[in-house]
């Protein structure tokens, strides 16, 4: 790694997505004009008892009592302190020299569409600011679903900021638990949206069946069959038919959402195939229905690992060009985490952070909540 220059800031940008399957931090180098590069990232992971309570809350469960939830709000907040800590002791940098990170914390609750509007992320900002000894901002979705908004998504104005083009309609996927398209016209607003289930589903039903993670390769699914008759029944869930702005997340694509329209007698590998085809087709339908004229799709996230995937995703959009984002100088493993590095640098400055085409908020909004070193 390269030191910092002297004309530049560094941020940290930390997340933990709806997989729950790590802690991304993201060392952020800034030049003055906004430019950004990662210094460093690394993935950490969760303990493993700690992380299946967190998958368990994702996927809907209830927490046993409000101690268990006030416990699990400081455990999340010293494991994210203690990631960032530990890659920048990797770095050799001082917490001193890192002007302000930015955490997403670990989603709990997502109910943009309640009667009482709502989404919660734990990782308390004040037990992250005293263990980390760095000035943090943290809650960023919660001002934008006060303002009407589903806040999320909120990666697609750090996209916007780095990867738009003047020449060509472009389109960021992300492939995380949950798929997301930020789409980047030559002309018109930026918009952002959930299309479904990218791996959330896929990691899932492979770690009930082979006791792996997630699917190394796409070699599980490569395995099966579609199963045509599932893919319809999957199809069928009316959330897919709704027009953006929408988000959705782990408490509603869960295995009990798959298992109530399973016949029973399915192959395993031809259930992971099916779900393979059920993401893969979910995002080329979006995208040819809100920006048919894309020319290039940027992938990042988990997902830009599975090469059956993204061929699927490739061929079923013959008119674009698939690739990572790793081509524009965006680490695709880690540009969300770079991305609340850049929204805590925006916070800071007194800077809006959500677009309201994207996330339906009745207008632009300064994000999180500062917690001073």
């Amino acid at each position: 790694m390269s030191m910092p220059h002297s004309d530049s800031e560094l941020y940290l940008g930390l997340i933990s997505g709806t997989s729950a399957d790590g802690i991304d931090v993201a060392l952020v180098r800034f030049a003055a004009d906004g430019h950004c590069e990662l210094a460093r990232g690394r993935t950490y992971r969760w303990e493993t008892a700690l992380r299946a309570r967190l998958v368990a809350l994702g996927q809907g469960g209830d927490a046993t009592s409000l101690d268990e939830l006030g416990m699990l709000d400081v455990q999340i907040a010293h494991a994210f302190a203690d990631a960032a800590r530990e890659l920048l002791e990797e770095a050799g940098i001082a917490p001193t020299r890192v002007r302000a990170l930015g955490s997403h914390g670990q989603t709990v609750r997502h109910r943009p569409q309640a009667e009482f509007p709502f989404t919660w992320q734990l990782g308390d900002g004040n037990a992250i600011a005293e263990r980390s000894g760095i000035t943090t901002v943290a809650d960023f979705r919660r001002r934008d679903v006060a303002a009407g908004g589903h806040g999320a998504p909120l990666v697609p104005a750090f996209h916007a900021a780095m990867l738009r083009s003047d020449t060509e309609d472009r389109a960021v996927l992300n492939l995380g638990g949950i798929a997301n398209f930020t789409l980047l016209p030559t002309v018109g607003a930026v918009r952002g949206f959930d299309t479904g289930p990218a791996n959330a589903l896929l990691d899932a039903w492979c770690e009930r069946h082979t006791g792996a993670a997630f699917d190394a390769g796409g070699a599980f699914a490569a395995r099966g069959e579609i199963d045509q008759a599932l893919l319809a029944r999957l199809l069928d869930e009316p959330w897919f038919a709704l027009p953006p702005p929408k988000s959705s997340g782990r408490e509603q694509f869960h295995l009990d959402w798959l298992q109530s329209r399973l016949r029973g007698d399915e192959r395993a590998q031809d259930v992971q195939a099916t779900l393979l085809e059920l993401s893969a087709s979910t995002i080329a339908t979006a995208l040819r229905s809100q920006q048919p004229a894309t020319k290039r799709v940027l992938v990042c996230g988990g997902g830009v690992h599975n090469p059956m995937l993204l061929a699927r995703i490739a061929a079923m959009l013959p008119e674009a060009l698939v690739e990572s984002t790793a081509l524009h100088g965006l680490d695709p493993d880690f540009v969300e985490a770079m991305a609340f590095a850049w929204l805590a640098r925006e916070t800071l400055a007194g800077r809006p952070g959500n677009l309201p085409a994207v996330t339906g908020a009745r207008g632009p909004r300064v994000l999180g909540a500062v917690y001073p070193a």
